[in-house]
């Protein structure tokens, strides 16, 4: 029998303050989180919604040392433009806090000395890199070194951005120092473990046997490293930026990222409810949610749990609904590469369009499974069912009731069987929609809901009342009284994933309670009830808008490849009797111009100081004929002759310099020589 819960406390995963947030982030977590949320208040229930920034960890203070500021300078700079981001975008928290606030500092020491008093670590000494000449120990990411996997440089002691491997330091070819280029050595170092092989066997029941409902992506994930075994996790690090590890021998010493920042949801609720929020922490019936990405699911499932337990007065999870990765064109989202749609710039660059992107993110939520956004895809979803659909039903609706009843709900008449149908249809979609809720399968929730417009807009279409208005007005009131009472469900059944626009709606309808209660209902808008005026609900996205949004990503790709690039390998040798085969001349452009119907091509007069010669070459895309002519270039001038289709012969090649982004340029000589000059 499912257990009932007084209340809800909902966390959502603390964004790393050393960056903005971007589209994955926002499918991943805070999407599906606020839907959830703001569905728990429509049905009246008792929830808090707990966000926060991350502070702490290696990759701000890597930002910090590459800009030449302080770590609290990127910090401040990034929680700000990420709670105001969030904010614009109707992420509703209760409470949005930092891991490098006084009261986190306390409550996450505090839980550290707890644990400690109670013998719930252990002390290790290992092995680590050390920077002779910075004199500090490295973390993870401050080495940096060729891969063993795919032998890209640059190449992190945690991971390969090329080619995703997870890494360890020692594993690096020609390891260097981020701080200061030179190689590191090891050196022992002393450290604080949570001993997690400890936790093994009630983790295992707890999961596996008591929590079969999750996620199959969580559950699967949570097997997997029980099955390879739990191993001993580090609780602090060599490092000057962070919470100090409370306990004596500690000097620079901090609270590992991972240990520090859940606890940041306990201090967050604490800032809140400093006299209340142990209620939303300690007891048993207080439901606890962890919206979080893919990538944290072990320290959710696991790793936190395991702490909790370990302190002995706090309640472990209920369900931890994990997402799976969002992709951005096809391409893995990286923060690193630039490769990311960023909230605050689509903020930016589509004001008012909140909802929209909220609409795409959950039709496309990887829930199970990673899934794609593309910018096409969201201008179709945008002109094809927000508008053409859920907003043109509103429309007609509002419109028709404007004209026909001056902007009043007219009276309800006789139903016929049609309408008896079109009622029965959409009676269901508060259980159909509650029951998804329930489950966290947001997308098909939303899709739910989206069915019960396009009802009402086959309803419009099929009943036609602007041609019965003539001749029956008693049906068009009837016609319109459904239509209304559908879009004042409409207003209700997307409030949690349309915030935005339902509140538009409501305020068209004049509709002040609405409560998920109410879903499902044929009398929402009583007769006689004046409407608003009727505004456009969702606009049309045209292609220009979408193509600047597509170049933009272009440009960002090709400066990637720019910043990337590194030369193709040198060749096999050959002897010096090889090349002197090739007779490599310098020929001055006569004429060119565009072979017909052949758009790749080029066919080119050249002046070689013998006899004028023709060459074809591949390199109309990159060159105008104009641009040539006049110019002398290089040739080979003893290669055999090239007949094409047309019947066109080449009598030689143009030779051109391939670019990173593979564009070719023409090669030439610094300053003019006679036509046919040899090059030696």
């Amino acid at each position: 029998m499912e257990k009932k819960f007084k209340r809800t406390t909902v966390t959502s995963a603390l964004p790393y303050a050393n960056g903005p947030v971007h589209i994955g982030h926002l499918a991943g977590v805070y999407v599906p989180a606020d839907i959830y949320v703001r569905y728990l208040r429509l049905k009246k229930e008792d929830v808090l919604f707990i966000g926060g920034s991350d502070e702490h960890g290696v990759p701000i203070t890597i930002r910090a040392k590459k800009e030449g500021v302080t770590p609290q300078d990127i910090v401040d700079r990034y929680h700000t433009l990420i709670r105001d981001s969030f904010k614009e975008f109707g992420i509703s928290f209760d409470v949005y806090g930092r891991t490098s606030s006084k009261i986190h500092h306390d409550t996450a020491s505090d839980f550290f000395r707890k644990l400690y008093d109670k013998n719930e670590f252990i002390e290790k000494t290992s092995m680590q890199y050390y920077d002779e000449e910075a004199h500090t120990f490295l973390a993870d990411r401050y080495i940096t070194g060729e891969c063993p996997r795919c032998h890209a440089e640059g190449a992190y002691g945690d991971q390969c951005e090329k080619c995703g491997s997870t890494l360890s330091p020692t594993e690096l070819i020609n390891p260097k120092s981020a701080i200061s280029g030179s190689q590191p050595v090891m050196k022992e170092t002393k450290h604080w473990y949570l001993p997690l092989d400890k936790h093994e066997s009630w983790l295992r029941q707890w999961i596996l046997e008591d929590h079969k409902e999750w996620r199959p992506n969580v559950y699967g994930q949570c097997k997997s490293w029980l099955d390879m075994g739990l191993q001993p996790r580090a609780v602090s690090r060599d490092l000057d930026w962070g919470i100090p590890v409370p306990v004596e021998g500690a000097d620079g010493k901090v609270l590992y990222v991972w240990f520090d920042a859940p606890i940041g949801y306990i201090s967050n609720t604490k800032e809140l409810l400093p006299d209340s929020w142990e209620k939303w922490w300690k007891d048993p019936e207080t439901r606890l949610i962890h919206f979080i990405g893919k990538d944290n699911i072990v320290f959710h499932c696991i790793v936190f749990p395991a702490m909790l337990k370990a302190e002995g007065s706090y309640i472990l999870p209920d369900n931890v609904p994990a997402n799976e990765f969002l992709n951005l064109e096809g391409d893995k989202i990286s923060t690193s590469r630039n490769w990311a749609v960023w909230l605050h710039e689509y903020l930016q660059d589509f004001p008012g369009k909140q909802d929209v992107l909220r609409y795409v993110l959950t039709a496309n939520a990887p829930e199970t499974k990673d899934n794609d956004f593309t910018w096409k895809d969201f201008q179709a979803r945008n002109n094809n069912e927000l508008v053409a659909v859920y907003g043109n039903f509103v429309n007609r609706a509002m419109v028709l009731t404007n004209k026909y009843f001056d902007g009043k709900v007219p009276a309800c008449g006789e139903l016929n069987d049609y309408d008896r149908d079109t009622l029965k249809e959409f009676a269901d979609v508060k259980a159909e929609v509650e029951k998804l809720l329930n489950v966290f399968k947001f997308r098909d929730a939303q899709k739910e809901a989206m069915n019960l417009a396009r009802i009402g807009n086959k309803y419009l279409a099929d009943t036609e009342p602007w041609k019965l208005a003539k001749t029956d007005m008693n049906r068009v009131a009837t016609i319109l009284n459904i239509s209304l009472q559908l879009v004042a469900n409409l207003a209700i059944a997307f409030e949690p994933f349309l915030p935005f626009s339902s509140e538009k709606l409501r305020h068209m309808l004049n509709m002040e309670s609405f409560e998920w209660e109410q879903l499902g209902r044929t009398d929402l808008l009583s007769e006689g009830h004046q409407l608003n005026k009727p505004e456009l609900l969702f606009e049309k996205i045209e292609d220009e808008t979408i193509q600047a949004q597509v170049d933009k990503l272009l440009a960002t790709k090709k400066a990637n490849e720019e910043a990337n690039y590194k030369a193709n390998p040198i060749k096999p040798t050959i002897a010096f009797e090889e090349f002197e085969k090739l007779d490599i001349r310098v020929g001055t452009v006569l004429e060119c111009e565009v072979v017909p119907k052949m758009k790749k091509l080029l066919k080119f007069k050249i002046a070689d100081g013998l006899e004028n010669r023709t060459i074809v070459s591949g390199i109309a895309q990159h060159y105008k004929p104009e641009e040539l002519i006049g110019k002398q270039v290089l040739f080979i001038a003893n290669l055999a002759p090239r007949q094409f289709k047309n019947g066109l012969v080449s009598e030689g090649m143009i030779l051109s310099a391939e670019n990173f982004d593979g564009s070719l340029a023409v090669t030439s000589v610094l300053k003019e020589v006679k036509p046919g000059s040899e090059v030696k």
